[in-house]
């Protein structure tokens, strides 16, 4: 599959899927994943429509303004370039999950994972059945995820505190692909959230949007 996908109105980029499609502007979409395993998958409902508005503003993209919802065994997978996964429970993949997980970034895809406070055991369990010879690593501040139109000398920003811990971005790379983004730590998608659900000052909110938007548009123009 491939995608021809608009940023800053006249860039087109390719990414390189497993069957060919070609999406005008209006048809380009985003998705969250549903799971399995009692976890909160639908977690943060405002989240990514606020996302989508502000790259439509701030990057020239054309995203429909609804996220899809896409089943981690559907074939329908390989239909968005950007696919969001966050909660703060259990996750259970499949063996034959893992494995269409797993062909879907092989063969170009791109899966945020935003730990939603509490996720963050299950995953790492769950996301060795998908690439068991890969670790998650740390992506370092250098790398262009941070340095799109915003810059983030430092890395992702902390937009609710938890633990108290510093944020962190830990990735999957396949066959030297960033594949897999996983934002920790962090609750990129709390700060997208509408605010008045957690009242985060406005220059929280507009760092996690910001850096949100670097996820989008390393996703369109870096695969």
């Amino acid at each position: 599959m491939k995608f021809r996908l608009p940023i800053n109105s006249v860039v087109l980029m390719t990414l390189p899927l497993l069957i060919v499609t070609t999406f005008s502007a209006a048809q380009v979409k985003i998705a969250k994943l549903k799971y399995n395993g009692g976890g909160d998958w639908y977690a943060d409902k405002t989240a990514l429509p606020n996302l989508i508005k502000f790259c439509n503003q701030e990057l020239g993209t054309s995203i429909q303004e609804e996220e899809d919802v896409v089943e981690v065994s559907s074939p329908a997978l390989f239909e968005y370039p950007y696919i969001y996964m966050t909660g703060h429970g259990n996750v259970v993949f499949t063996s034959e999950e893992a494995a269409n997980l797993r062909n879907y970034l092989m063969g170009g895809g791109f899966l945020h994972v935003d730990d939603n406070y509490g996720l963050d055991k299950f995953f790492r369990l769950e996301i060795k059945k998908v690439f068991p010879g890969l670790e998650l690593v740390e992506v370092p501040f250098t790398h262009p995820i941070y340095h799109q139109k915003f810059d983030f000398p430092k890395g992702l920003p902390k937009i609710h505190e938890h633990d108290g811990k510093p944020a962190q971005g830990f990735g999957l790379f396949y066959e030297g692909r960033l594949v897999l983004f996983y934002s920790y730590e962090c609750d990129l998608g709390n700060g997208w959230e509408d605010q008045r659900i957690y009242n985060d000052p406005e220059a929280k909110r507009q760092d996690a949007l910001k850096m949100g938007a670097n996820l989008i548009s390393f996703c369109f123009t870096s695969n």
